[in-house]
């Protein structure tokens, strides 16, 4: 089977699927991409990059500039899917993420292939990620500017045969026309590298930037890709600011960026973790911000916490509340439904009131003070991972789901 995989930066979603697919000795994988995010090569997969697409033009009105990027982003892999043909690639099945516009005229070009697009979220103005709760109001311009900013997602459905997400929370922001095209299919987690430390006693906390905890710290652990609102950055600061008054021996540790990945951008040169620090700050002996981390350190962080919080407003669920689970973490979530998919209170994990620093502070407290109650929804939330979310068991379902595709 030729395969050809799309996503704007290699591999994106696809870093284990696009491997297990290379094993099987009867498929040719290409993957098309402008840019290489992890600058290396994986065995078995051919790596061809498209140019990057011009800057947006800023004096259309600026609704449309999302819908400008996509096309700008479909207009290069059409560019480039010309190049592969030449080259005497012609793929029997695409897969790729559709966020970008990448996937929205392969049809144009091949009207005969077979496409399954990834598709992450589509945009409310209520009842969603930015206005959920009462009170929560978008202004008429911003519903105006979030209708319009899934003009490309729509084309993507229509270009598309079939359609993965990865829960159902994300499934039901589509269309009702476009659901049932979508398949829900985890892109699964790695639960032999993410699994509990199998040793007698851990060792201390000492990771390849030089940072170091000494044996024995109690730490708890935040992980995010950006400090911002919308994965409760500002709430868990808060929420710390009490359970380190009530532990002094705890540590916090916090891995991610000081920056805004989701959400309305702040002023240059303000951050949401310059904002904490303004706000009342936190003791900086005990609260260690250690930045991105290699897979290697971050292992090392999850499996020596003893507790982990992850915190959401209703928007895509991130890899590293699955990925804690299967490190076999006592969890605190915000109780919201993309998590709630996933965590029953009391059973593999705890559910907290996300707007509320006080009840997010009690039910990490609960764990701490609790370790049998720990080890229990620790427990709990690995056989959670391992039953529902396995890496090989997620990845074979997008297989079959391929084959299926496959002309009769």
């Amino acid at each position: 089977m030729n395969i050809l995989i799309v996503h704007p930066s290699f591999p994106g979603q696809y870093f284990y699927l696009c491997r297990y697919l290379a094993q099987n000795p009867e498929n040719k994988v290409v993957f098309l991409a402008k840019d290489n995010s992890i600058k290396t090569e994986l065995p078995g997969v051919t790596l061809a990059l498209y140019q990057k697409p011009r800057e947006v033009n800023k004096e259309i009105h600026h609704y449309l500039y999302p819908a400008e990027e996509a096309i700008l982003e479909g207009q290069q892999t059409i560019k480039a899917l010309d190049s592969l043909k030449k080259k005497g690639f012609i793929p029997d099945i695409v897969i790729g993420h559709a966020g970008w516009g990448s996937l929205m005229y392969i049809k144009d070009y091949y009207p005969n292939v077979p496409v399954i697009g990834y598709f992450e979220w589509f945009y409310h103005s209520s009842n969603s990620d930015s206005y959920y709760w009462p009170g929560e109001e978008a202004p008429i311009d911003t519903k105006l500017s979030i209708r319009t900013k899934n003009m490309h997602h729509l084309l993507s459905l229509d270009a598309c045969d079939v359609g993965i997400t990865p829960t159902n929370w994300q499934k039901q922001q589509f269309p009702d026309v476009y659901k049932p095209m979508l398949h829900v299919i985890h892109e699964g987690t790695d639960t032999q590298y993410c699994c509990p430390f199998e040793g007698a006693e851990l060792p201390a906390l000492e990771l390849s930037t030089g940072f170091k905890l000494p044996k024995g710290t109690k730490y708890i652990s935040y992980v995010s890709r950006g400090f911002e609102p919308i994965r409760g950055f500002d709430k868990f600061m808060d929420a710390i600011r009490i359970v380190l008054k009530d532990f002094p021996d705890l540590h916090v540790v916090l891995a991610g960026d000081d920056r805004v990945c989701y959400g309305g951008k702040l002023p240059e040169g303000t951050t949401y973790k310059g904002i904490e620090e303004e706000k009342g700050g936190y003791d900086k002996e005990r609260v260690h911000f250690i930045g991105s981390t290699n897979r290697g350190d971050y292992r090392k962080m999850m499996q020596g916490s003893m507790c982990h919080v992850y915190l959401t407003r209703p928007f895509i669920l991130s890899w590293s509340m699955l990925e804690a689970m299967s490190f076999g973490l006592p969890l605190v979530t915000s109780a919201t439904p993309p998590t709630m998919e996933v965590v029953e209170d009391g059973v593999n994990g705890l559910l907290a009131e996300f707007r509320s620093p006080v009840h997010i502070a009690k039910r990490i407290e609960e764990i701490l003070k609790d370790r049998e109650m720990a080890a229990r929804l620790g427990k709990a939330a690995r056989e959670t991972v391992l039953e529902r979310f396995d890496l090989v068991k997620c990845m074979r379902k997008t297989e079959d789901l391929m084959y299926s595709m496959l002309r009769k």
